[in-house]
């Protein structure tokens, strides 16, 4: 396990008193480095510009079933339950969050450290990659709550102290993503703009800010989210179970609550550059625990690597 080192100079400040002052990203999208991968020119030239690209269908329909029965085993899982690792509804009793699932599950492990989205990862990150976070969110039928605009590497920054936005997520389906069950939301071309949050990091706020309600600091400026949308609209992705959706760390995103009768289950995976490690946090105390920032740095094996399933 490699320890945190001292934070160097901080290029994107956040967590401020004032106003929020949103700035152009000082790195690239796309960065140089990469080996040839599985990415066309003209996606990578699309991720750039949009900040993310979407698949029809990147895991099969057994992979996906094998997950969501995962998932299922898990949040019936008593001790896990009471590790912190599970997260409720604030008003019920239904799941809303399970972390670091590739280390609880061997079938997510391999959806993980899969070449369909490591090499992904690589091609566009222009390096190795470690897994910073993995989670399952759950989205209940009827009662399953939103997910407010932010953009993840304002988190990662202020709280996990990871240097520059070199990091992207992977929103793989589930379940069939629908239009009335919560869907993912992102403002394409947001990943060029960092949006400052208001307010300072309280301790221990990853209790509260999992939950989503009432967050002191995170969220994303609302006339920033406004000005935005206005210039670059927002695009909402859906599809069956196995299609995803790879998204820059800088991306603005949210979700809306789940009235309908249907849950919306969705893996996401989170890869980190290997040579942007977690230095201590730059906007809180101290930093979130392991199961949500992983500070093992160990790249994610190559495919000729990889044991055979």
């Amino acid at each position: 396990m490699a320890e945190p080192v001292e934070c160097v100079d901080d290029l994107y400040p956040t967590r401020v008193e004032a106003a929020s002052v949103p700035f152009a990203r000082h790195h690239p999208v796309v960065w140089d480095g990469a080996s040839p991968g599985p990415l066309s020119t003209d996606e990578v030239a699309a991720y750039d510009g949009d900040g993310f690209l979407a698949f029809g269908a990147l895991i099969d329909p057994v992979e996906a079933r094998e997950c969501h029965e995962e998932i299922q085993r898990m949040a019936a899982d008593s001790v896990l339950r009471s590790s912190g690792r599970v997260v409720v509804e604030p008003d019920s009793d239904e799941i809303r969050s399970v972390f670091e699932v590739h280390r609880l599950s061997d079938v997510f492990r391999r959806v993980v450290q899969s070449g369909r989205l490591a090499d992904r990862a690589r091609q566009v990150l222009g390096s190795d990659v470690y897994i910073h976070q993995s989670r399952v969110n759950y989205k209940a039928a009827f009662d399953g709550s939103k997910f407010g605009w932010h953009s993840d590497f304002e988190t990662w920054h202020s709280e996990d102290g990871m240097p520059a936005p070199r990091a992207l997520s992977f929103s793989v389906a589930l379940t069939d993503n629908l239009p009335y069950n919560g869907p993912l939301m992102i403002i394409p071309g947001s990943q060029r703009t960092f949006v400052p949050s208001v307010g300072r990091t309280p301790p221990g706020y990853h209790k509260l800010s999992l939950l989503g309600k009432n967050l002191p600091a995170g969220p994303a400026d609302r006339t920033a989210v406004t000005a935005l949308a206005l210039r670059h609209g927002i695009r909402q992705f859906t599809g069956p179970a196995g299609s995803a959706v790879m998204f820059d760390c800088n991306c603005l995103h949210a979700s809306g609550g789940n009235v309908s009768p249907f849950p919306r289950t969705n893996l996401f995976v989170v890869y980190n550059s290997v040579d942007n490690p977690l230095t201590t946090p730059y906007a809180a105390s101290e930093a979130r625990p392991r199961y949500l920032a992983d500070r093992d740095f160990t790249p994610v094996p190559r495919s000729a690597d990889r044991p055979r399933r």
